[in-house]
């Protein structure tokens, strides 16, 4: 998972680590964070890092969510 974690937060420019199931084996939870100046840009970067991640051939990609935050939550 590291190498993917970095190729990440590399070529997207995103915040990204492992953040669930470490103690499964062949099974991990990814996560990747932005901060955007507007929703296209963040939906934009978002759809990308999702893509690449399933384009993986090493990889199944069983789910992605994606979430939203704003300053007032």
């Amino acid at each position: 998972m590291r190498p993917l974690v970095a190729e990440l937060k590399r070529r997207f420019e995103v915040s990204a680590a492992e953040t669930g199931f470490q103690d499964q084996h062949r099974r991990a939870l990814v996560g990747a964070a932005l901060v955007a100046p507007d929703h296209a840009h963040l939906q934009q970067v978002l759809d990308a890092v999702e893509r690449f991640v399933a384009a993986r051939p090493e990889f199944e990609l069983l789910s992605a969510r994606q979430r939203e935050l704003h300053s007032e939550d």
